[in-house]
This record gives structure tokens, C-alpha cells and sequence, in this order.
């Protein structure tokens, strides 16, 4: 099952607040994934971090064409809140 998003929060030092629609919420590290091609962006451009946004679906959260990240890696990898 993939585990769908309920809410998003773009947080300091690249940390994403996460809550999903059974109950958990996660922080989620977004700075570990700035090493993937063009993932530094969130980093090199001014307020692209801030405008992180919930696909239609609520399976993925995106900034632009080239930068998300599907909400299975922020469920597993995200450190419970």
C-alpha cells in the first residue's frame, strides 16, 4: 500500500514535518538527498525549499519537474515524530 500524504511542512535546515492519513508523522531530512542530480537547487535557489508542494495523488511531494520525492522514502526514511 502506498501510504498517502495528509499534510506538509517545509521546515529550517531543510527538514520536511510530514503527517500522513493513518496518524504518522515524520521529519524527513531533505538534505541528505541534496547529492542527487539536481536536487542542490533547494539549496542554490532562494525559496525553492519553502514552495515544496503535495502532488494531486498526495504520493509525492515536488518542487518543480525535476525535484520530489515520493511519500513511500519520506514514510520509511523520515525519523517519527
Amino acid at each position: 500500500m502506498i501510504p498517502r500524504i495528509s499534510s506538509i511542512k517545509p521546515m529550517p535546515d531543510y527538514l520536511l514535518d510530514v503527517s500522513f492519513d493513518d496518524g504518522r508523522r515524520v521529519i524527513y531530512d531533505v538534505k541528505e538527498d541534496m547529492q542527487l542530480p539536481g536536487y542542490s537547487a533547494l539549496r542554490d535557489v532562494y525559496g525553492l525549499f519553502q514552495q515544496v508542494q503535495l502532488d494531486e495523488s498526495r504520493t509525492c511531494v515536488y518542487w518543480n519537474e525535476e525535484i520530489d520525492i515520493p511519500s513511500h522514502a519520506l514514510y520509511e526514511y523520515g525519523r517519527i515524530k
